[in-house]
């Protein structure tokens, strides 16, 4: 192929690349918290996605195949032993002190720093499942587990996040009446 000559299915990616960044960029930032790396996790997707269009037999199970992908990334990513590194400069915030002092007081926010408080997989089981409003034998397929892991852990998971909610709720009551 010559400068300039596309790919056979290029103008169908684009298209879909067009239509699904947007969710997919969201998803990923409500697994990992952080846009920079939502971006990235969002753009290693379409990489890998665009790398395997041609195959790709069946087009209506695209979205489960990029969200079955994002998750992989995602996991991968969070393995990767530069993540677990942190600052030890005298002076250096914790991430929680920093999302504390920029997260602005509203639900939305809450609920996103307690997300990140929850393990991965209960994450994702809570994103796939009320996020993107998969089934539960969906979500299953995405993650590679039974149905039955997928109903414990979302219950496990909306616990989790009550209990960490109703503390973030109570340490924002106690600053905003403080100031």
């Amino acid at each position: 192929m010559g400068l300039g000559a596309r790919r056979p299915g290029e103008g169908e990616f684009v298209e879909y690349y067009n239509g699904q960044a947007r969710q997919l960029r969201r998803t990923a930032y409500l697994l990992c918290g952080d846009w920079h790396l939502a971006e990235d996790l969002t753009q290693t997707v379409f990489t890998k996605l665009f790398q395997s269009w041609s195959r790709i037999e069946n087009r209506d199970a695209v979205d489960a195949y990029a969200r079955r992908t994002l998750l992989r990334v995602f996991l991968d990513e969070k393995r990767r032993p530069w993540r677990r590194e942190y600052s030890t400069l005298p002076g250096s915030a914790s991430l929680d002190a920093v999302m504390r002092a920029e997260t602005p007081a509203d639900e939305r926010a809450v609920l996103r720093t307690a997300l990140l408080k929850l393990p991965e997989r209960r994450r994702a089981v809570l994103v796939f499942r009320f996020w993107l409003d998969l089934s539960i034998e969906q979500t299953a397929d995405l993650l590679g587990c039974s149905a039955s892991t997928v109903r414990s852990q979302a219950s496990r998971g909306l616990n989790d996040l009550r209990r960490v909610l109703g503390r973030d709720l109570d340490e924002l009551r106690s600053t905003t009446t403080e100031g």
